[in-house]
Parts: structure tokens; C-alpha cells; sequence
């Protein structure tokens, strides 16, 4: 039963994926594809941790942690970036 569960689930996210990726090619304003690409990191966060219960090891949530850690940080430079011209004052 968990490996239909885990099935919906990765198709759920690639979808979601594919629909942030449209967003990021048609996104109307630089803010729109700055959100697709925050909301695109969450669910590959996801995908690895649906990964990891399906291989059945711990690894992949520490992978999860560090890439949503290294995406929150990449997220707040690049809106620094957009907003004041420059990340380091």
C-alpha cells in the first residue's frame, strides 16, 4: 500500500515540477519566476524525501535539509538582489 502512495506522490510532485517550470518560462514579472523557482525548490525538497522513504535510508533527509537550506538562503540573496541592486552592503 506505501508504494502506491509513494507513487501518487511522485507524480504529484513532477507535476507540480513541471507547473512551476511553466511558470518560470511565463512568469510575467522577474517576482513571478523568483516564486516559481522558491516554490520548485520545496517540491524537489520533496521528491528527495519521498525518495529516501522508498530507498529506505536516512541520507537523502540530511540532502533535504542542506538543499533547503542552501534554497532559503539563495532565495532571500536573489530578492536582496532585485530590490536593493547589490546582496553585501
Amino acid at each position: 500500500m506505501i508504494e502506491y502512495a509513494l507513487n501518487f506522490g511522485f507524480f504529484a510532485l513532477s507535476l507540480a515540477v513541471l507547473l512551476n517550470l511553466w511558470r518560470l518560462l511565463r512568469g510575467p514579472t522577474l517576482m513571478d519566476r523568483v516564486l516559481a523557482v522558491d516554490t520548485m525548490v520545496i517540491n524537489v525538497i520533496a521528491l528527495i524525501i519521498l525518495f529516501g522513504i522508498q530507498q529506505r535510508t536516512t541520507i537523502f533527509f540530511e540532502a533535504a535539509l542542506l538543499f533547503a537550506m542552501f534554497g532559503f538562503i539563495s532565495t532571500v540573496a536573489y530578492c536582496r538582489f532585485v530590490l536593493r541592486g547589490d546582496v553585501i552592503e
